[in-house]
């Protein structure tokens, strides 16, 4: 009798699968938990410090800049459980192992690295490497950058948001990276003016009397807040949470950074850029 009643349950699901399915909430947003982390070419911290570091923090993406070549990041994606990594091919100022690299926990598409050359004062190239990558079944177009200190017109945050940026057909947009400007310099208002948020902005965190780079002389200035996590205002995104990684012992020059972005998973009117 158990038997019958189960085969009926089995042909009742296969006849009826809306009665045993729940639909996908169209309305759902999509929540992206997303790192940034400049690892100044891995001279503190094997890959596998940094990714048990990581751990706790259920990351769907990191990008990571000053990354060594080879399989550095693949290692930091072993740990985390994240199989899917792309290294770009230019080195910051073309010095050793100083990768731009992206880990991601779904597959990615479209990578791709774009050389920026700035015309300015600073050291040249730097570059931003690009990917997308599906999460819980939407498109997101994830860049990892690490580009030189400079003004409005002329730098590499200019390249990026007057050359780079305006290509770039998909409605979700992450931007991660040691940008070497702080929020309210020229060249991060350049960026914002593109159509980006901080996600320092959302999460009201005051940045002005922090740092992320962390002075490795007496006389070194501190630079405060230098690595960001920003996201294409037309999406509708907002970030709910995240915080500069305080870390007891350094794994770098640098401090960890992370964000919790949530988007709508409809989009109504949304100005694409290209």
């Amino acid at each position: 009798m158990k038997g019958i009643k189960i085969l009926s349950l089995v042909a009742a699901c296969l006849c009826s699968p809306v009665l045993c399915f729940a639909a996908p909430d169209a309305n759902k947003p999509v929540t992206v938990r997303v790192a940034s982390y400049n690892v100044e070419f891995g001279k503190s911290a094997t890959p596998e410090q940094i990714g048990k570091m990581f751990k706790p923090y259920k990351l769907d993406i990191i990008g990571f800049d000053e990354a060594p070549d080879g399989d550095w990041t693949a290692r930091v994606g072993k740990v985390l459980g994240m199989k899917h990594s792309y290294v770009g091919k230019i080195s910051s100022a073309n010095h050793k192992d100083k990768y731009k690299s992206i880990l991601s926990r779904t597959p990615l598409e479209g990578t791709e690295e774009h050389k920026l050359t700035s015309k300015s004062r600073g050291w040249n190239p730097a570059s931003v490497v690009r990917a997308v990558t599906k999460i819980d079944g939407v498109l997101f177009a994830f860049y990892s950058l690490h580009i030189c200190k400079s003004g409005a017109t002329g730098g590499h945050a200019h390249l990026l948001a007057s050359e780079v940026i305006p290509k770039e057909a998909t409605e979700r947009v992450i931007v991660v990276g040691d940008f070497n400007n702080k929020i309210g310099d020229a060249a991060m208002k350049t960026i914002e003016g593109a159509g980006f948020n901080n996600t320092w902005n959302d999460l009201k965190i005051d940045v002005s009397n922090k740092f992320t780079y962390i002075k490795q002389r007496p006389k070194s200035k501190d630079l405060g807040v230098i690595d960001h996590i920003l996201y294409n205002t037309a999406s509708g995104a907002k970030a709910t949470d995240g915080a500069i990684i305080e870390l007891k012992k350094p794994l770098s020059d640098h401090k960890p950074i992370w964000a919790e972005i949530v988007f709508p998973r409809k989009l109504d009117k949304v100005k694409k850029t290209r």
